[in-house]
């Protein structure tokens, strides 16, 4: 039975309400098993780690908070077949999807581009992620969009479903997982269509980009995990995820005694490929250039056990329902040798998976 939901709408401390909320709530009372708490966390809570005076810029889809949680009593694996079940049962639900809209156009999209590669130039980062938002009208139930969204094989495949708003995602991404003293991350940084891993295996500029977010999540973990123990088992393997060829590794150490979810957390998010490098230098410019706000993607989704473990799916390839519209966010890292036209093609590339997979119409200035 999932009690009330706890929503957060700023930033302040929200990792530590968090954990505040869910010990109020007797979560990690036994240390055991008996309850597992549903988390959601939005990219806005980025702006806790900001410095720039650039004002935030307005957020599509207002009806989200910037973070929520709902506790519930958990059978572990009986749960998620259930959870599967559902979806199953839910099959039959409707999920229309109008004409979208977007955001950018892609000239300025491609000029964020080049803003980016001039802060670059100046010193200022080395690598920016830069994210378009695109947006349709929805009727429907927001469970039909996960069970067309199953195909996917995403990491967290059931929604964050409330009366006002609900977050989908197909992301392919693990953002952080615990379990007792081992903390890991998954990043994914560099993108072909499938088929084309050998490509992507080749490309100087996509195993730069790759490595600036792992050298960066490494620095993440640092804070909170004991000095020596951070290692990467896995570096730069390439696999097929979310109907499009990725580049992966895994970065993983183990936690200092005494860490709990909200230092883990305050430490880590955003993570590190939605940003860039360095982290708060990247989020005040993603402010700065992007015109909207990014909502329920680049954050994260996923669960929270009572011994206090986790796992945290990273909200890419995302979607959001509210107000009767449906919410999608696409970008790219750019580096310095990013060319513009090609990190707006990569975007699409992430993009028509997901489109096609809900059965949506294609946006008319793609196909301009």
């Amino acid at each position: 039975m999932t009690e009330a939901t706890l929503e957060l709408h700023e930033p302040e401390d929200a990792f530590r309400r968090i954990e505040d909320w869910l010990r109020e709530k007797g979560f990690f009372a036994t240390g055991g098993d008996e309850l597992v708490a549903d988390l959601y966390l939005g990219y806005g809570l980025s702006q806790a780690i900001r410095r720039s005076s650039f004002s935030q810029p307005p957020e599509p889809c207002p009806a989200l908070p910037l973070a929520a949680c709902s506790v519930r009593a958990s059978d572990n694996v009986a749960y998620s077949l259930r959870a599967s079940d559902d979806l199953v049962a839910q099959s039959h639900k409707v999920a229309d999807v109008g004409p979208w809209e977007q955001t950018w156009t892609a000239a300025e999209y491609q000029a964020a581009v080049d803003e980016v590669r001039n802060a670059i130039a100046r010193g200022d980062v080395y690598q920016v992620n830069i994210v378009q938002h695109l947006a349709a009208p929805f009727s429907g139930d927001p469970h039909a969009l996960a069970v067309r969204l199953a195909g996917l094989r995403p990491r967290c495949s059931v929604p964050f479903v409330t009366e006002g708003w609900a977050v989908v995602s197909a992301s392919p991404e693990l953002f952080l997982a615990r379990r007792g003293e081992r903390l890991w991350t998954m990043p994914i940084k560099g993108t072909r269509p499938l088929g084309a891993a050998a490509e992507l295996r080749g490309s100087e500029k996509d195993a730069a980009e790759h490595v600036m977010i792992v050298d960066l999540e490494r620095n993440d973990l640092s804070r909170v995990c004991e000095p020596g123990t951070i290692h990467w088992p896995e570096l730069m393997a390439t696999r097929e995820l979310a109907g499009v060829e990725h580049m992966v590794s895994t970065v993983e150490g183990e936690l200092r005694d005494g860490i709990g979810l909200a230092e883990i957390l305050e430490a880590t998010f955003p993570g590190g490929s939605v940003t860039g490098a360095p982290k708060i230098a990247a989020v005040d410019l993603i402010a700065e250039l992007e015109p909207v706000g990014r909502g329920a993607s680049m954050g994260a989704i996923g669960r929270v056990y009572g011994n206090g473990d986790f796992d945290l799916t990273l909200t890419i390839r995302t979607f959001a329902v509210a107000d009767g519209v449906l919410h999608l966010w696409v970008g790219g890292g750019v580096v310095w040798d990013s060319d513009p036209a090609t990190e707006l093609e990569e975007s699409w590339t992430k993009a028509w998976p997901l489109l096609d997979a809900i059965g949506s119409p294609i946006p008319e200035a793609v196909t301009a």
